[in-house]
């Protein structure tokens, strides 16, 4: 079974600096989950246009699908434009689908050169429509361009989603358990080692004066990831705690 795999490229200072928190990088998370596809890596890299094209280039080279987010609006350091026009050696221009669209909704005089940039798109791009607003994303290659204020990123990654193929999606169940990690790191080692193809992982919490974990078993094998379950739930049983199934309920 060939599983896509899938990069993102978030670009911004203003998430470098902490202005802006990134959401968008959980909602691409979660919408490639649900195709199938694997998100591998997720790289923030600041308005600098040689950053950009490094991180493009290493990212569409390793994985099957790029996602990045920021830099294409109508400012002097929206350059993620030309930073893809550069990353694939392509020239830039208006793209006269994208201009007319852009054009038709300013009213007469209002369509300065600031907002025309928009409509840069590099040679060969195809556009992202969104319906938040007219400005588009584009997708050259295996690379989509989307906006960074996040509703209108979501807006294009409707139609973006439309593109992607569908694959066996991964299933996962979640198991709650009144122990600290300490005491179930050995037991789950063991476990981990008795499921190879099944990743287990323990993500802790505290509450109430008390450390516990939620313990998660991953796979697109239904039945190796409930044996997996199972397996947790016994372990926190013998450690003489109640285990409790939080998903699925």
């Amino acid at each position: 079974m060939t599983v896509s795999t899938a990069a993102m490229l978030v670009i911004g200072d203003e998430i470098l600096s902490g202005r802006t928190q990134d959401t968008n990088s959980n909602y691409v998370a979660r919408q490639l989950t649900s195709l199938g596809i694997d998100l591998k890596e997720v790289r923030v890299v600041g308005d600098d246009e040689d950053e950009i094209v490094a991180a493009l280039n290493a990212l569409r080279s390793r994985y099957d699908f790029v996602f990045t987010t920021g830099g294409i609006g109508p400012t002097h350091d929206d350059i993620t434009a030309d930073a893809v026009a550069k990353a694939f050696g392509v020239g830039i221009g208006y793209h006269p689908e994208a201009y007319a669209a852009l054009e038709a909704r300013y009213e007469k005089g209002q369509f300065n050169d600031a907002r025309k940039r928009m409509a840069r798109i590099p040679d060969g791009g195809a556009l992202i429509k969104n319906s938040a607003s007219v400005a588009p994303g584009f997708q050259v290659g295996n690379v989509f361009v989307m906006a960074g204020v996040p509703m209108v990123m979501r807006a294009m990654m409707e139609e973006i989603v439309t593109r992607l193929p569908r694959g066996e999606t991964v299933k996962s169940v979640t198991v709650s358990a009144d122990l600290p990690e300490g005491a179930i790191a050995q037991g789950l080692s063991d476990i981990q080692k008795a499921f190879p193809q099944t990743a287990i992982g323990s993500y802790p919490w505290y509450r109430d004066g008390r450390f516990g974990a939620q313990l998660v078993a991953r796979s697109r094998d239904a039945e190796a990831v409930e044996a997996a379950a199972k397996a947790i739930e016994a372990m926190i049983v013998e450690l003489g705690a109640v285990p409790e199934r939080v998903s699925p309920a």
